[in-house]
């Protein structure tokens, strides 16, 4: 009875261990996931797995193009980009600088995070901008050489929640 108490107490201990390793397997670059990234190239291949023996599923052409990684497995990403669709890609193909995309419709950009400044930019849908910096309900966008402010709704690749500053 005392060995099989013990057994068992030996076992739970190593429990948390052996979770924390599963995790670094699954999250192998140590950063959080879901994350979002860009594209590094005009031509991006995704894959239906992780790895060069499964087959091309889609074939992105647009550089820096914002993506969310939502799965991590060795060198290989899995994204999903603003439509929901999501594929392998491997992490050489994706930057860490953070970009972001007009959704919807033409949307106008202030000097200021509110809509009573006058707009300085307007932008067309899809049009793709590095984010400088985020509030939360804003974020800075940097658009031909013009930082302006554009609230979180209007754009894609950024969390609602996303704070920060480059």
């Amino acid at each position: 009875m005392f060995k099989s108490v013990l057994l068992s107490c030996v076992m739970l201990s190593l429990a948390p261990v052996a979770k924390a390793e599963d995790a670094s397997i699954l999250n192998p670059s140590g950063l959080p996931i879901p994350r979002y990234v860009s594209l590094k190239s005009d031509e991006v291949n995704v894959r239906v797995g992780p790895g060069k023996r499964y087959p091309i599923r889609y074939v992105y052409r647009r550089a820096h193009l914002p993506v969310q990684i939502v799965e991590e497995f060795a060198h290989w990403r899995k994204i999903k980009d603003f439509e929901g669709s999501t594929g392998w890609t491997h992490k050489s193909l994706l930057d860490g600088k953070r970009t972001a995309l007009i959704m919807d419709k033409p949307q106008n950009l202030y000097p200021e995070p509110e809509v009573t400044s006058a707009p300085i930019v307007r932008a067309d849908p899809m049009v793709i901008a590095t984010v400088k910096e985020c509030l939360p309900d804003w974020c800075a966008l940097e658009i031909s050489d013009t930082t302006a402010w554009i609230r979180k709704a209007d754009i894609w690749g950024v969390d609602r929640a996303e704070v920060f500053e480059e």
